[in-house]
């Protein structure tokens, strides 16, 4: 079990709600989409975890570091690997040259 995979896991459960629908949906696909290698093992016990108390958690926290998901079904991004300017919310085409 790789201990990071799992903290950045629940890290992403409880401050990315888009991502929390999709992971409960379909966990695997989930965690491959957001580049997030998970073992079986590691699947199996992270999707039996409580949506609603993981939910109630993330209301809790402070909304500055949460991402909110806005509408309907949040959309399902292609994967991609992130680079550093692709993990700053202002970054465009020319920051990255």
């Amino acid at each position: 079990m790789t201990q990071h995979a799992v903290e950045q896991t629940l890290g992403k459960l409880a401050t990315d709600e888009a991502f929390r629908v999709r992971f409960f949906e379909n966990p695997p696909a989930a965690a491959w989409e957001a580049s997030i290698s998970l073992s079986p093992t590691e699947l199996e016990a992270l999707s039996g975890l409580s949506r609603a108390a993981i939910a109630r958690f993330s209301e809790s926290l402070d909304a500055r570091i949460r991402r909110l998901c806005v509408g309907g079904t949040p959309p399902r991004a292609p994967r991609t690997k992130r680079g550093l300017s692709d993990q700053r919310p202002d970054s465009d085409a020319e920051d990255a040259r």
